[in-house]
């Protein structure tokens, strides 16, 4: 007796290239979801934190050198690390802000108020 012998289709090449797409959306997904996202948010909070420095802040720069804000410029900070020595730090290099500093005094204020005495 001869059996009936059946030939197998061969994959399509549609089948080869889907089974190869689902698992790279897949990772690249994760990835995203996992790695970049809260990589953009930390930096987004770091560049607004950066951005709300002010007189009279705590600050550590990325060194570990920790000061006070004495003037506040574009891209610098002049940051008083001991009674009598200033520095200049680039604004990017501040990686934490301790504690938050006084307003800087207004003048029109000041003005007033001397002129009540």
């Amino acid at each position: 007796m001869i059996d009936a012998v059946y030939a197998q289709a061969a994959p399509s090449a549609f089948d080869a290239l889907n089974s190869l797409i689902v698992p790279t959306v897949l990772i690249i997904g994760i990835m995203y979801f996992l790695m970049i996202r809260p990589q953009q948010k930390r930096l987004k909070e770091h560049q607004s934190m950066i951005a709300a420095i002010k007189r009279g802040d705590i600050v550590v720069t990325s060194g570990g050198i920790i000061g006070k804000v004495i003037k506040v410029d574009d891209n610098e900070l002049q940051v008083e690390i001991a009674e009598g020595v200033r520095i200049k730090v680039v604004r990017g290099t501040v990686s934490e802000v301790r504690t938050k500093g006084e307003a800087p005094p207004n003048p029109k204020a000041k003005a007033a108020t001397e002129a009540d005495k």
